[in-house]
């Protein structure tokens, strides 16, 4: 036992050097195994459904087939490609966090591009009215705050009142190898939290889809008519380094690893590193006597718009070689950091209202407040996991971890 914990802390070791390969699978932490097929990739599952239809695509910049952007694919085969719908980010993904998204147009097509973000989260009738059917093909990290799959439940919502056709081409999800965190309690229900499901709800994009429909989330309980194209080559016992940064402050493997425990501290008086070479991979904030590491966020061109105590000089700590160290191992949130970084900043830690957003409770709020322990915490949340664990499982397309 003691060889293969030295092996595995070898090999970790490894992976946090740099050693990962974009768009590669690993199980066991870094054994590559395939390149996966997504859903895109499989033009002949869904092209011959689109051929003769007036087609809305739903993308952005980890929208590609190779190294070719899905809608200049369909373009070439002669796909009706009427407009395209931008997330959160914008269609090429450069726009920082929070930041307008305007609708215009596309320069590489000239197809018109309607913005997903902002006050027109969901397409309206009258964009629904200039196609039959929606194609969404965009890149998720598996966190139930990450908007994506806020824009995709909008998007099935109007597919549905409009009686449009929903095709989710599917990509696998870097966090999909495990459950964890409070489930939505829909009092909370925000953009940054929209279902019943926990922080890490260990679904692909197209199995979220599918519990969308199927357990009727959509407003007045409606279903759209929904084909989910799925990965080839993945499973749900795999982690994957992806391709393409799926946003400007998610830009490599480790800051996707830790996104999921140091979102919340977005709802809090902590720095998560934007505005820095580390985002997602660093926490801190100014005068703090515990950390040992120092930052200076910095306005960054649609990166990070005037973060967080910009200009100024935070203490804290960097994560970043945690990613994949602790979560593939570990399987669970970390709550720890959040403990700690409470317990020596208790005068007005929580940004409440939005903090209990993102953690879609009140609960993990009162918890800490409370004293309790990550183990106390965790413990809380068993219960709820385990029946939408039950759920989970009649939406899985892949090959479960357990």
């Amino acid at each position: 036992m003691r060889t293969l914990t030295l092996l595995f802390i070898l090999l970790t070791s490894f992976c946090n050097q740099g050693q990962l390969v974009p768009g590669k699978i690993y199980i066991n932490e870094v054994q590559t195994i395939a390149d996966p097929i997504v859903g895109a990739e499989r033009l002949d599952l869904y092209i011959p459904t689109i051929q003769n239809l007036r087609v809305g695509v739903v993308a952005n910049q980890t929208s590609t087939i190779n190294d070719k952007h899905l809608v200049d694919e369909l373009i070439e085969q002669h796909i009706d490609v009427k407009m395209v719908f931008a997330p959160e980010h914008g269609f090429r993904g450069q726009a920082a966090n929070g930041e307008h998204v305007s609708s215009g147009k596309d320069e590489k097509t000239g197809l018109p591009m309607i913005s997903l973000y902002g006050k027109h989260k969901k397409p309206s009738p009258q964009d629904c009215a200039q196609i039959d059917a929606f194609v969404f093909d965009i890149q998720d990290v598996g966190a139930r705050f990450y908007t994506y799959i806020s824009t995709l439940h909008y998007v099935m919502e109007a597919a549905a009142e409009n009686g449009k056709k929903v095709i989710v081409l599917d990509r696998p999800n870097p966090n999909g190898y495990y459950v964890d965190g409070p489930v939505l309690d829909l009092r909370f229900q925000s953009f940054v939290g929209m279902h019943p499901i926990p922080t890490v709800h260990g679904l692909t994009v197209g199995e979220l889809a599918l519990m969308i429909n199927g357990e009727g989330w959509l407003k007045g309980g409606l279903r759209c008519d929904l084909q989910v194209v799925s990965c080839v080559g993945y499973d749900h016992s795999m982690s994957y380094d992806l391709p393409i940064a799926p946003s400007p402050n998610l830009p490599n493997f480790e800051a996707i690893q830790l996104y999921p425990s140091l979102c919340f501290f977005e709802g809090t008086v902590v720095s998560v590193g934007r505005g820095t070479e580390y985002p997602f991979q660093a926490i801190g904030l100014p005068n703090y006597s515990n950390g040992n590491f120092k930052f200076t966020p910095k306005h960054l061109p649609g990166i990070a718009a005037h973060p967080p105590y910009e200009g100024e000089e935070c203490s804290g700590h960097l994560l970043k070689n945690m990613g994949s160290f602790y979560f593939t191992a570990s399987k669970r949130l970390n709550l720890d950091w959040l403990i700690e970084m409470y317990s020596s900043n208790k005068d007005n830690f929580f940004k409440t209202n939005f903090f209990d957003k993102l953690a879609g409770t009140d609960q993990l709020r009162l918890a800490i407040l409370a004293g309790k322990t990550s183990e106390e915490i965790h413990e809380e949340w068993q219960d709820a996991l385990i029946v939408y664990k039950v759920m989970r499982k009649k939406y899985l397309l892949y090959t479960d971890f357990e």
